[in-house]
């Protein structure tokens, strides 16, 4: 594909991530794409990735060849789509959280309010291993790292509305935002390989509590907590359980 085409791809792809639809077509589009990428991921953990191929992938979400490559260039992009869409909906969701509500609060309740939420039981053995070989095979790295970045920008916008930062002239939602991304790394990894398999939402929640523990210490005037009228440092102090928010007793 010429890369004039594929940029213009994946600028699209993010700015289909960073918004909310507005319209019936795009909500089917977003709908459409969710659908490939499912059918991409399911079909590789079936039959392992080198045995996919697009036609497979078209046929199982019910559209044809044509229509998957209006969508994605190929069988690694669709799978990756669905790390791509969780990052835009942890965006759209941290959005949304209550006003004084805690930033690394917010930001934890937004990681589990998505997919990686309802994964409070360990998973299948044998379905855990078919995942680790698609998601850790050599050939998804390089869409994996793209994902990885728009995720990281999602986030950081998000993190920049909540704080009131410029994020052109001030680096603190980003470095957060990579932060909180590469916990989430830490935590699916840990899920792959853990004996015996362990849930992945404590995980989750395991790899975010350090962050809130260390984030005033980064940025005490940024951070929500203090207009909450808690302690500076959330990890020192006795405040009251937040019982509404139980990301509140990490520490």
């Amino acid at each position: 594909m010429p890369a004039d085409r594929r940029l213009h791809r994946e600028r699209g792809g993010l700015e289909e991530m960073v918004r909310e639809p507005e319209s019936l077509r795009e909500r089917k589009k977003l709908a459409t794409r969710r659908s490939l990428g499912l059918a991409a991921m399911r079909l590789a953990i079936e039959r392992g990735l080198e045995n996919v191929v697009v036609d497979d992938i078209a046929a199982a979400a019910g559209v044809s060849a044509r229509t998957f490559n209006n969508y994605f260039a190929s069988k690694y992009e669709a799978i990756c789509s669905l790390s791509m869409d969780r990052g835009r909906l942890i965006g759209w969701t941290l959005r949304r959280m209550p006003d004084g509500m805690p930033l690394m609060d917010a930001i934890t309740t937004a990681v589990l309010e998505g997919p990686l939420g309802g994964a409070e039981e360990p998973p299948d053995l044998e379905w855990r291993e078919r995942v680790r070989l698609v998601t850790q095979s050599r050939e998804l790295q390089g869409e994996y790292l793209r994902t990885l970045h728009a995720t990281q920008t999602v986030l950081a916008d998000a993190i920049a509305d909540l704080t009131g930062a410029d994020p052109r002239a001030d680096m603190f939602p980003a470095v957060l935002a990579g932060a909180v991304t590469s916990a989430i790394s830490v935590a699916m990894e840990r899920w792959l390989t853990a004996d015996p398999p362990a849930a992945l939402a404590p995980l989750v929640r395991q790899a975010l509590g350090p962050l809130r523990c260390t984030l005033p210490a980064l940025r005490p005037a940024a951070n929500p907590v203090a207009k909450a009228g808690r302690p500076a440092d959330p990890c020192q102090g006795e405040p009251e359980p937040d019982h509404e928010h139980p990301a509140s007793d990490l520490c």
